[in-house]
């Protein structure tokens, strides 16, 4: 693709913004099934309007539970997939390593860049939308404006600021709407 010809995106974490993640001593965790799987409100709806404005929807997650042997490939492919029936989805990318040291896995940019080269995206031109400091920390190391859900959990925040902090799915695409209008 020549430059002229990017297109933009808004990059998705999965779980706590897509799905609500699975809370337990103040710390997020991903539902085990796809029939644990709960929409975080606003996010269909929401999803489509950013779709109207252009964008693909393009999830980046990170899934180390099954690099772990904790959660099998085929349920969180299930869960990939009942999410993808019931919003416009363009890609879901994962990293499934256990633990640090790939480069695919949040916080660094891996996810996002590959996304990029697949889908011909103009990164900086993007946003991502995400409820952890990995998912801040990676699309500033990609050079794409984050969008932070802060749900409060008991874990640090991103190092430095993000575009926008905001407590819901819903604010954080009205914040992108708002955006893209001015």
């Amino acid at each position: 693709m020549g430059i002229g010809t990017l297109r933009r995106a808004v990059f998705l974490d999965r779980d706590g913004v897509l799905n609500e993640a699975v809370v337990r001593d103040g710390k997020p965790y991903p539902p085990a099934t796809a029939g644990e799987v709960r929409v975080v409100d606003g996010a269909v709806e929401g999803l489509r309007r950013l779709k109207e404005l252009g964008f693909l929807l393009i999830v980046v997650t990170n899934q180390p539970d099954v690099g772990r042997g904790t959660q099998s490939l085929a349920e969180v492919t299930a869960i990939n997939e009942r999410l993808g029936a019931e919003m416009p989805l363009d890609d879901v990318l994962m990293c499934l390593h256990g633990g640090d040291g790939c480069d695919c896995r949040k916080p660094l940019p891996g996810l996002l860049l590959a996304a990029a080269e697949r889908h011909g995206i103009d990164v900086a031109g993007s946003y991502l939308i995400g409820d952890r400091w990995r998912d801040v920390e990676a699309a500033e190391a990609a050079g794409c404006p984050a969008v932070w859900i802060d749900y409060g959990y008991n874990e640090r925040g991103p190092t430095n600021r993000p575009a926008a902090v905001v407590k819901s799915v819903r604010e954080a695409i009205c914040w992108i709407v708002e955006r893209e209008h001015l």
